[in-house]
């Protein structure tokens, strides 16, 4: 026997309305400790942590700090413009990627913004070369903050320029 979905009647009354922004699955965000202005993200419920195409990854100890240093790529399918960045490292881990291999990657902490929103996140490093996106916004990034529209692409708009 095949089960058909339940239809909502009419009647019944929309849930309340959150007060969580939405975005869509796909979205341009900023990552302005790191000098990027603009990069567009996938939004990835699936990934638990976030993670940036980033290349010539160099760990470096400064003032008895670990730190990294690294470049970027933020404009998909192109490697015309190069952001070189550094940050502290936050931790190292084992990340499992989509196709279930597991990588050791290094984390760091930093700010993003999406939709006018500010907040610190935390973002793996990773070659993303051949993947569609540069970033993925994982789900811990957007946890308790925003709502997922998966039909919707950038709820925010597009960036001047």
């Amino acid at each position: 026997m095949r089960c058909l979905p339940k239809r909502i009647p009419p009647d019944v009354p929309e849930p309340p309305a959150s007060n969580l922004p939405v975005v869509g699955w796909r979205e341009w965000v900023s990552l302005p400790d790191l000098g990027v202005p603009t990069i567009k993200a996938k939004v990835d419920t699936g990934a638990r942590t976030s993670a940036l195409h980033a290349y010539n990854i160099e760990r470096f100890e400064q003032d008895g700090i670990d730190r990294v240093r690294f470049n970027i790529h933020p404009v998909q399918r192109s490697k015309t413009e190069t952001v070189h960045a550094e940050a502290t490292v936050h931790d190292v881990r084992s990340v499992r990627s989509s196709s279930g291999k597991a990588q050791e990657r290094i984390v760091i902490v930093t700010p993003v913004t999406v939709l006018g929103q500010t907040w610190e996140i935390e973002l793996t490093l990773a070659r993303r070369d051949n993947m569609g996106f540069r970033m993925l916004l994982g789900r811990q990034a957007i946890r308790r903050r925003m709502l997922v529209d998966p039909g919707a692409s950038y709820a925010g708009g597009k960036p001047e320029g």
